[in-house]
């Protein structure tokens, strides 16, 4: 295997705990502290994973996003990857325009397998990955929780409703990471001043002939109804009372 692509999406951390705009426009990011999307994080670890075994020879992270995603891809560097490029863009983009983003940058740079996180925690569209497999022509294998390769195919082990299934895909593909696919690896400060010497290209989104025109918008967020109080029961016939004053019986 030659090149291995993996996508970063630039996320609000998730030990943050998420507030909505005053206007309702959106999440607040403003003074937030951002991260790689976990799904994301764990995607690259499998592709560092597989380099070191001397199953690939390069590893490239992409992003999609503001100038300042370059401090994720910097962290993408930091854990291990080879080089980065950033697709620079102010506009939030929808799966499939993400998807049409990444397929421009397969056609340039030819890798052997697309990896990226099975859905990000920002929007949980779960979808990118199934649509660049899908408009690049090749296999996928989503929900991946292992993957084992055998020269030009892939055995990989997805996790499913019913438990787990097991498939092989031939390569050139895409593959989805799941929760319990790895561990991700933690980020030393030597790796970090290294990183700032790899190489890291920004493409403004134009130079792709790519048009950031969602066919999904969000018009209005709004946070979840408060929880109410809960109560205290002392038998099965108090809890029985409850629910049916709740209209739940």
């Amino acid at each position: 295997m030659n090149k291995i692509l993996v996508g970063l999406k630039r996320v609000v951390d998730y030990n943050v705990r998420v507030r909505v705009r005053s206007d309702g426009s959106g999440v607040e990011t403003d003074g937030v502290k951002m991260s790689i999307n976990p799904f994301d994080e764990i995607a690259l670890e499998e592709a560092l994973r597989i380099r070191e075994r001397g199953e690939a020879s390069e590893v490239i992270v992409v992003s999609v996003g503001p100038t300042d995603a370059q401090q994720q891809l910097r962290t993408g560097l930091a854990m291990g990857a080879d080089r980065a490029i950033l697709v620079e863009t102010k506009e939030a983009t929808d799966p499939l325009t993400t998807a049409r983003i990444l397929l421009e940058l397969v056609n340039r740079e030819s890798p052997d397998l697309v990896i990226v996180g099975k859905q990000a925690i920002d929007q949980d569209h779960n979808q990118t990955g199934q649509m660049l497999a899908a408009i690049w022509g090749r296999p996928q294998a989503s929900f991946a929780s292992q993957v084992r390769f055998d020269g030009t195919k892939a055995t990989v082990t997805r996790e499913i409703d019913v438990g787990l299934e097991t498939i092989e895909i031939d390569l050139p593909a895409v593959i989805t990471a799941d929760l319990r696919l790895n561990e991700p690896r933690y980020v030393k400060l030597p790796d970090i001043m290294k990183a700032k010497k790899k190489p890291l290209d920004i493409l403004p989104i134009g130079d792709l002939g790519v048009t950031v025109a969602p066919a999904l918008r969000a018009r209005s967020f709004e946070p979840p109804a408060q929880r109410q109080k809960g109560i205290m029961v002392q038998d099965v016939g108090g809890l029985i009372g409850a629910l049916k004053d709740k209209g739940l019986l």
